[in-house]
């Protein structure tokens, strides 16, 4: 088993072609919140991953092995409803609704311009669905919102996941803000 201690969030700093050739590990969301967990990459080699606790890896994050190999992470399609606003009976508005209401049940939930992601709950569907949203289920990558209290600290990088905005840095550029 090749032991992984170490995550590189997007591959910061790494050269593209490094990140571009290194083998894959396709994981979904339920095991990609754990810090420790096992894995085969796509060159058939048993991973132990052992990252420090509270640490959340996500598609495009980069583990070193101890061995210096890189592996690049994908979130793996999985159960996913999709949610989106009744063109005939809604505005995109309502997704906003809709956010506030999941995030009020501590819901992970995927945010994007155009529509939400949550796991599979039928009950939750079915409110969704009385809130006059479409809900559909799809086989889909989910990668939700990491929250205001994330343990990994309030700082961050201009890191660009794809398909999703850039993130605003606070601790690089020299003035405070009160949160």
């Amino acid at each position: 088993m090749l032991q992984v201690s170490r995550l590189i969030p997007q591959g910061r700093g790494l050269a593209a072609a490094l990140i571009a050739r290194a083998p894959t590990v396709e994981l979904d969301w339920d095991v990609r919140q754990k810090s420790r967990f096992d894995a085969t990459d796509s060159q058939s080699r048993h991973l132990g991953i052992f990252l420090p606790r509270g640490v959340v890896v996500r598609g495009g994050d980069m583990l070193l092995a101890e061995d210096g190999s890189l592996v690049r992470v994908i979130a793996a399609p999985q159960a996913v409803l999709v949610i989106t606003h009744c063109t005939q009976h809604g505005t995109v508005f309502d997704l906003t609704r809709a956010a506030y209401h999941l995030g009020n049940r501590h819901v992970p939930i995927e945010l994007r311009p155009d529509h939400l992601k949550i796991e599979p709950d039928h009950v939750l569907a079915d409110m969704l669905r009385s809130m006059h949203l479409i809900v559909r289920e799809a086989q889909e990558a989910f990668e939700p919102e990491s929250g205001a209290y994330a343990s990994q600290g309030h700082a961050h990088s201009h890191t660009q996941v794809p398909d999703r905005p850039a993130v605003h840095a606070h601790d690089e550029h020299g003035h405070d803000h009160s949160h």
